[in-house]
């Protein structure tokens, strides 16, 4: 009987032990629900390196493109008022309120007076009474219609060509009304390529009146389709030479002659017995004669 019990008895932990539980959660009180509770730790930040912190590409990429526009804002209005016969030069500050821009900041502003205006080769800097001042330079240093026509008279005669229309725009206040005073004086000639007028001298002494019939010669004449050649052959039939070799001609350096031998002077020795020594063949001379 006891034997009996044991075994149920062992036969019960076995089925205990199998069977899964569920630990009942114990529920808060309203003391504890009022507690706040602890926040985690915030993990500690790495520090950036120093070259990454110090520069950032789109700040860097916006503030340069904030100080050009400033530049390019002073020499647009600097050129502006070249072209309308204003030469006084202006300082920094003037310049900044003309063109409204006195709020750019002290850092801009040191940009500014130390290296873009300076360092700007469409800006003159000068200084009157310990100040520094800026005036506009053109391409070419003309104020009225005669210096353009003086201009134009040297570039001929030098055979350095015609001036760009748009230099002379840039150069020359109210250059429209100058070009028309000057009339028949100059030649406006339009590049084939990119539509640019160029003003040309025209020199009156030079021109001369071509008779109608060696016009008509001239135009009745047609090369199309004709090398150097054929238009060298025809030439020579009727009886014109063509120029030829009308290059240098290489002159080759003339050779010296050489002196003879018989000429040559030797360097005489034992000087100090010309007294004592007597020549060979003088010697056996007076030896035959006697």
């Amino acid at each position: 009987m006891d034997q009996e019990l044991i075994r149920q008895r062992e036969l019960f932990k076995k089925r205990a032990l199998a069977q899964p539980t569920v630990e009942k959660r114990k529920l808060k009180t309203s003391s504890e629900l009022d507690k706040p509770s602890k926040k985690p730790k915030p993990a500690p930040k790495v520090k950036e390196s120093s070259s990454s912190a110090s520069f950032d590409y789109k700040t860097a990429q916006g503030s340069s493109q904030y100080k050009f526009g400033i530049l390019a804002k002073i020499v647009n209005f600097m050129k502006k008022r070249h072209q309308d016969a204003d030469f006084y030069p202006l300082s920094l500050d003037e310049i900044l309120d003309e063109t409204n821009q006195l709020d750019i900041g002290n850092k801009n502003k040191h940009w500014l007076a130390t290296e873009a205006l300076p360092n700007n080769q469409k800006l003159v800097q000068s200084e009157e009474d310990g100040e520094k001042k800026y005036v506009y330079k053109p391409k070419y240093n003309i104020r009225d219609r005669k210096a353009l026509l003086n201009l134009l008279k040297r570039n001929d005669l030098n055979g350095s060509g015609g001036v760009l229309m748009d230099d002379v725009d840039e150069s020359l206040p109210n250059a429209a009304a100058a070009i028309s005073k000057l009339g028949d004086n100059i030649v406006t000639v339009t590049r084939p390529n990119d539509k640019k007028k160029i003003l040309f001298y025209n020199d009156k002494d030079s021109t001369f009146k071509v008779d109608e019939e060696f016009t008509k010669l001239w135009r009745g004449v047609s090369v199309e389709g004709q090398d150097e050649k054929k238009i060298e052959e025809y030439l020579e039939k009727q009886g014109i030479t063509s120029l030829q070799d009308m290059g240098l001609k290489k002159v080759m350096p003339s050779q010296k002659r050489k002196k003879n031998a018989g000429n040559r002077r030797f360097k005489k020795h034992n000087d100090h017995l010309a007294g004592v020594l007597q020549d060979y063949g003088e010697l056996k001379a007076s030896k035959a004669d006697k």
